[in-house]
């Protein structure tokens, strides 16, 4: 019995770790090497601020907001741009030495995304910066 009891309790935790997904998040950072916002990949590629606002989501390699807007891309490379082709902010990858993450809140819920506008054709893709800060660039996005 208590040799079934061990076996009975071993199957439930390996069922338990099993069942348990851990989420895969990109850290998003802005030109001044600041996390900004992360992209969830367990939820939709939602992007959240670290005060756990739902701002945009990825379509293919396109940044939509939840009002339908297009923002911009999200590239291969691991820049975000914006419409003119400019670097708007990027992973830690593009930065190099970035500044501490801070602390994630909880996720608010997600509204529910607008029809999504046309997107624009690709610019050709400037080695500049943008003069629009990330944060205002993803929360274009918002309702």
């Amino acid at each position: 019995m208590k040799y079934f009891s061990v076996i009975l309790i071993a199957l439930f935790s390996l069922n338990l770790f099993t069942s348990i997904s851990f989420a895969e998040e990109i850290t998003l950072f802005n030109v001044q090497k600041d996390a900004i916002a992360y992209i969830d990949t367990n939820d939709e590629l939602t992007i959240y601020s670290w005060d756990g606002k739902p701002l945009a989501y990825l379509t293919g390699n396109n940044i939509y907001g939840f009002n339908g807007k297009h923002l911009g891309w999200f590239l291969s490379d691991g820049t975000v741009r914006d419409h003119q082709g400019y670097i708007v902010g990027g992973v830690q990858s593009v930065f190099g030495n970035t500044n501490f993450e801070p602390f994630k809140s909880f996720k608010e819920f997600k509204p529910f995304k607008s029809f999504k506008e046309f997107e624009p054709m690709m610019p050709m893709m400037q080695n500049l910066l943008s003069p629009m800060p990330l944060s205002l660039f993803l929360y274009q996005g918002k309702d």
